[in-house]
């Protein structure tokens, strides 16, 4: 996760898909919370908790293994995509899922950063 700031911000696609956006959201891989704020499409800051009362829009939460095969450069059918995963089950999102939703594409994308990462090692 630590990562994703520059993963996200060298992309000129996803940051302009997501010019619009101002929000702070939470991702937890397994126990561990990292709250991820987003200014005008980049990434501003990617901290790692434990946190005490952290203010966020709305959370994506997961366990480790189900984040480590979403992350796969090819992952399987129905672990390749968020929603397929609320699908399931083995992703819980909360709270104000407006954001969310608004600009779905550019969350898959955010999310899906890390793919290409792995993909190149």
């Amino acid at each position: 996760m630590e990562l994703l700031q520059q993963l996200v911000n060298a992309d000129e696609r996803l940051v302009r898909r997501g010019r619009f956006i101002e929000t702070s959201f939470l991702v937890e891989v397994g126990e561990t919370p990292y709250l991820i704020k987003v200014s005008e499409g980049r990434i501003a800051a990617v901290t790692r908790g434990p946190f005490v009362m952290p203010s966020w829009s709305f959370a994506l939460r997961a366990s480790r293994e189900t984040w480590e095969r979403f992350w796969l450069p090819v992952p399987p059918p129905g672990w390749n995509d968020l929603l397929a995963l609320i699908k399931r089950r083995a992703l819980k999102a909360e709270g104000d899922l407006h954001p969310f939703m608004a600009n779905l594409l550019y969350f898959k994308g955010v999310m899906a950063a890390l793919r290409t990462h792995e993909a190149k090692r």
